[in-house]
């Protein structure tokens, strides 16, 4: 039975005693002694019930200044636990931080030994960053209940390590944990706490004393590697190893082992790693699965396609993910008649709207346009955000038929639907770009920035555009400095901004920013740009080298194409 209901019954309860306005005393203390063991004897007058019906329909409404209003006062006449919690809910919901304070202290008093009403103080202060006034009400939950000590532990370190003030949760910790030295999930959560506040050498002692008291906790043996990587790869590559050598069928630790060692770039080893994780769990879904992810990152198609269809083979649950995985493959290794049926296997769940978007993508290859439309068309959509998924996918579909008039058409008449789509507006943008409406590229880059104050693309686009046209070129700096500064590690983004420095006569700056966007990332569009800089400059072995370096990976990409045949001729 729900809060409302269970003390509206109560209210009729005694209302049933007598009449409304007044309750005889004897036969409210009688029914609240028979059926409230415990809770004050109230004696229910029409000003009360009139306060409860006004703070219940208030909050249906949600009128909540006036249901916490009512509620607060409930509390304070009736002295009643239960309505001394529902204050500090409703409050809670309102957002009312000290209404909610009052009531929650109100309730501990009534109800000293309620774990509720401390959790829900502990959480309130903690969430505020009171952790002063916390601390009691977490003392008294942890010695509350001596053999749930370790789940609260680790529960409060995730708590804490969403507080803000990382030094302040790591002293409530470090004071929480004194009675508690024998137990290994308060060093771990210290070990937490430390890690947060970037008190590495803290965190090691710590988690080293959490393994001292349970050798084989293998999430505690994860966590000390990880803080080792951080302070030293070399003893965090012996620890991992020693620890193997012991407990060789923690899976967890090896597969964190096998990242270390990919990181390192050391992928023979990694290899090793990846035997021993089969040859331990031979019949194991999910270990197959994680051995086929891991080699995927390594890409080893080989390995991954056999991990995957070994994993199929052993009932792994989300087989829908497998078959996409495998789709991937099949599509990277040149193998597109399986990459279809992989996908057209996949038929639920997060994977199904993206598989039937490769499908549509296959489709254009082998059938065209047409088809690849027809198949998208006839999918349908659970919600907005997917509606616009399949839109974006089918402009794409345009776009490489270059389809741009086609592509502006559907995006102009999906936006008529909804106007302010982040997504459709950028790509609009885009496409209006491609057919010389550069009015409506402005117009949609402004108000999707008006929209997405924080969205790096749209002023990159902006920027670039004016920049391309000649157009105000220090506002087109402008804008793609705003976009440095929010993404500042784009390639694409730094290529702009070295281009728009071409643009403005700074040749110097300008090459200094496509150089280091083509080494971050040798893509032909910033090839074309960088090459360009430099054979403008009189390098023109240089640019001759850039261009044909990228021409490799991408023979028709009509921006390096059309490029090298404008300053070659």
């Amino acid at each position: 039975m729900n809060f409302r209901m269970h003390w509206i019954l109560f209210l009729l309860g005694l209302a049933g005693c007598t009449q409304i306005p007044k309750v005889e005393n004897s036969q409210a203390e009688e029914l609240a002694s028979q059926n409230q063991q415990g809770l004050p004897h109230q004696e229910l007058t029409s000003e009360l019930l009139f306060d409860f019906l006004l703070a219940e329909t208030a909050l249906q409404r949600d009128n909540l200044e006036v249901a916490v209003e009512r509620y607060s006062k409930l509390a304070k006449e009736t002295r009643d636990p239960r309505i001394a919690e529902r204050a500090t809910e409703v409050a809670l919901r309102a957002r009312q931080l000290d209404e909610a304070e009052k009531a929650v202290a109100l309730w501990i008093e009534l109800e000293p030994d309620s774990t509720n009403a401390r959790q829900a103080a502990a959480a309130l202060f903690v969430s505020t960053g009171k952790l002063d006034k916390a601390r009691p009400h977490l003392l008294k939950l942890l010695s509350s209940d001596k053999e749930t000590v370790d789940k609260a532990f680790m529960h409060l370190s995730r708590l804490l390590s969403r507080h803000d003030d990382k030094k302040a949760a790591l002293k409530l910790l470090q004071q929480l944990a004194i009675p508690y030295s024998d137990l290994p999930e308060a060093h771990f959560a210290i070990s937490q706490a430390a890690w947060n506040a970037n008190q590495l050498d803290l965190a090691l002692d710590e988690m080293k004393k959490a393994l001292a008291l349970r050798p084989d906790w293998e999430i505690a043996a994860i966590h000390q590697g990880r803080i080792l990587q951080k302070m030293a790869n070399a003893e965090a590559m012996t620890f991992y190893e020693n620890y193997l050598a012991k407990y060789p069928k923690a899976n967890d630790m090896r597969i964190a082992y096998v990242r270390m060692l990919m990181a390192d770039k050391n992928f023979l080893s990694a290899r090793d790693q990846f035997q021993k994780l089969m040859t331990e769990n031979p019949f194991n879904a999910d270990i197959a699965l994680a051995v086929g992810l891991l080699s995927l990152e390594l890409n080893d198609f080989d390995s991954a396609e056999a991990n995957f269809k070994k994993a199929l083979e052993l009932g792994y649950e989300d087989a829908n993910n497998l078959h996409f995985n495998l789709a991937r493959i099949y599509e990277v290794t040149q193998r597109p008649d399986a990459a279809l049926k992989a996908y057209q296997q996949v038929s639920g769940g997060e994977r199904y709207l993206p598989a039937q978007i490769r499908i549509a993508v296959l489709l254009l290859k082998e059938e065209g346009i047409n088809r690849a439309r027809q198949h998208l068309h006839q999918l349908t959509p659970e919600n907005e955000q997917q509606r616009a998924q399949l839109i974006l996918a089918e402009a794409q579909l345009l776009r490489e038929v270059n389809a741009h008039y086609e592509v502006f058409k559907l995006l102009d008449k999906n936006l008529e639907k909804t106007p302010d789509q982040p997504e459709l507006l950028y790509d609009r943008a885009l496409a209006a770009d491609k057919i010389g409406k550069f009015d409506i590229v402005e117009k949609d880059l402004r108000r999707l920035i008006e929209l997405k104050p924080d969205n790096a693309h749209a002023y990159n686009a902006l920027g670039y555009s004016l920049a391309e046209r000649g157009l105000r070129l220090p506002e087109a700096l402008a804008l793609i400095k705003k976009a440095v500064e929010l993404s500042p590690e784009d390639p694409y983004i730094m290529d702009s901004l070295g281009w728009v420095y071409y643009r403005m006569g700074n040749f110097r700056e300008g090459l200094n920013y496509l150089n280091l966007a083509f080494t971050t990332r040798p893509d032909p569009e910033i090839a074309a740009h960088l090459g360009e800089v430099l054979w403008v400059k009189g390098a023109k072995e240089d640019a001759e080298k850039v261009w044909r370096s990228a021409l490799e990976a991408h023979p028709d990409n009509e921006i390096l194409l059309d490029t090298m045949k404008r300053l070659m001729q």
